[in-house]
């Protein structure tokens, strides 16, 4: 599938779109959650929007199913660091 500049995103644009920061996605995408495309010209990071679309659905679902929490209810905290 061959992609139109149209279709292609920036980094900024990606990230604009989705409500984070650039570097979150350069994160995810050293991280592998979010794969970039490089531009053939400047090697940089670029996104196909439909990508990015389909991440927004599906970030937008997860967030209907988590319960919400009441402010007033308090905190767990949790602490995995043992001292040895």
């Amino acid at each position: 599938m061959e992609s139109s500049p149209k279709n292609l995103l920036s980094i900024k644009e990606a990230a604009d779109i989705l409500g984070v920061s650039a570097l979150t996605l350069r994160n995810w995408d050293n991280n592998g959650k979010l794969e970039a495309t490089r531009h053939p010209l400047n090697n940089y990071r670029v996104y196909r929007r439909e990508v990015i679309e389909n991440l927004m659905k599906d970030m937008a679902t997860n967030k209907e199913k988590r319960p919400r929490q009441n402010r007033n209810t308090p905190r767990k905290l949790t602490i995995k660091h043992l001292i040895p």
